[in-house]
C-alpha cells in the first residue's frame, strides 16, 4: 500500500490540502475558501472536511502523518498560534493539540514560509543544497532557512521573520507595528503605494488610467506595455529586494536564495535588477548567490508540511528537519 502524507497549506482567504507521496509529489488536492471569520471551531472543521474528501477518494493510501502550514507567529515548540492576524480567534490557540483530537494520524506544526522553504529543500529547487533562504514576497514578506544541512528554527521554531528585519530607520509603518521594516517596503501592497502616490503625481502614465485598481498585475501589465513609469517602479522594487536579499545573503552565507510568493510570478522581469544589486553591492565573496525562482510555486508549503509528516516517523532524519 502507498504510503502518503497529508499536507494542510492554512491561510487567511484559502484552506488547502493535499495527498503528498515521500518524492514530493501531489496526489490529490483540495481547497475552498477559508470562513476566516468564523473562528477556530470552524476552520478546523474545514481542514478536516478537506482531509477527510481526499482520503474517501483515496482509499488505498496509507497515511504516515498530517503536517499543517499556518500563518504566523506561530510557537511551534508548544504548537500554538499565538496571534494569527488574518484568523479570527486565532490568539494563544492550541492549533496543535486541536488537530491532534481530530485526526489519528501524528500531527505537525510548521509556520508557513518555514514550510515553504523546507518543500524547495526537500523537493523543489534546493534540493541538493546545504544552504539556502526561502523568501515570500506576496501581501507580507516572510521566510525560512536552511543552514549546514538544517532548518533553523530558533525560540519557539519563530526563526527567519525576514519581512521585519529594519531596512530604514523611522520609516514607513509596517503592518507588525514597527517603522522601516523590509516587509513595508518590499511586498506587494507597498510596491502597489508607491504606484498609487506616484501615478497621482504623473501625467503620462497608463496606470490606473482606466479607473481600475492599481496593484501589482496591472502594474506590470503597465510595463510591458512600455509605460516608462511603471517601469521605473518595477526597477525600484527589484532594488528594494536587492537590498534586502543582500543583507540575508551577509547573515547566512547561503548557496541560494529562493524566491516565491506573488511576486515571483514576474520573476524574470525582477531577477536582473535584484542580481544586479547583489552584484555591485554583496561583499566580494557573495557576490556570486544566485536568486533562483521557487519550483513548487504556489505549493511549497503544501509539500513542505507533508515532509513534515513523513520524516517526523523517521528518527536519523528528523534532526536534520
Amino acid at each position: 500500500m502507498q504510503q502518503v502524507a497529508i499536507g494542510i497549506d492554512l491561510g487567511g482567504t484559502q484552506v488547502r490540502a493535499a495527498l503528498v507521496d515521500e518524492q514530493g509529489r501531489i496526489l490529490a488536492r483540495a481547497a475552498e475558501p477559508t470562513d476566516a471569520l468564523a473562528g477556530p471551531d470552524r476552520v478546523l472543521a474545514q481542514i478536516c472536511g478537506l482531509a477527510d474528501g481526499l482520503l474517501a477518494a483515496s482509499n488505498s493510501a496509507s497515511v504516515v502523518g498530517v503536517g499543517v502550514s499556518a500563518p504566523g507567529p506561530l510557537d511551534t515548540v508548544a504548537g500554538v498560534a499565538t496571534d494569527i492576524p488574518t484568523l479570527s480567534g486565532f490568539v494563544d490557540f492550541p492549533l496543535k493539540a486541536e488537530l491532534q483530537k481530530r485526526f489519528p494520524f501524528p500531527v505537525d506544526l510548521e509556520n508557513d514560509a518555514i514550510a515553504a522553504a523546507i518543500g524547495e529543500w526537500q523537493f523543489g529547487v534546493g534540493k541538493g543544497v546545504d544552504n539556502l533562504v526561502y523568501v515570500t514576497v506576496s501581501t507580507g514578506i516572510g521566510g525560512g532557512v536552511v543552514a549546514d544541512g538544517r532548518v533553523v528554527r530558533g525560540r519557539k521554531g519563530m526563526a527567519a521573520h525576514v519581512g521585519h528585519m529594519s531596512v530604514v530607520p523611522n520609516g514607513e509603518l509596517c503592518p507588525c507595528g514597527n517603522r522601516g521594516c523590509f516587509e513595508a517596503y518590499g511586498s506587494g501592497p507597498a510596491f502597489a503605494r508607491r504606484a498609487r502616490i506616484r501615478a497621482m503625481e504623473s501625467s503620462g502614465t497608463t496606470i490606473g488610467s482606466d479607473g481600475g485598481a492599481i496593484d501589482s498585475r496591472s502594474i506590470f501589465a503597465a510595463a510591458r506595455n512600455g509605460d516608462r513609469l511603471a517601469n521605473q517602479l518595477v526597477d525600484e522594487e527589484a532594488e528594494i529586494l536587492g537590498r534586502g536579499f543582500t543583507s540575508l545573503i551577509h547573515i547566512f552565507s547561503p548557496d541560494i536564495i529562493v524566491m516565491g510568493g506573488g511576486l515571483s510570478h514576474e520573476f524574470d522581469r525582477l531577477q536582473p535588477g535584484i542580481q544586479g544589486y547583489i552584484t555591485q553591492w554583496a561583499m566580494p565573496a557573495f557576490k556570486d548567490v544566485r536568486v533562483m525562482l521557487a519550483a513548487l510555486d504556489q505549493n511549497s508549503g503544501l509539500v513542505g508540511a507533508a515532509a513534515l509528516a513523513f520524516l517526523t516517523g523517521k528518527v536519523p532524519s528528523i534532526d536534520q528537519l
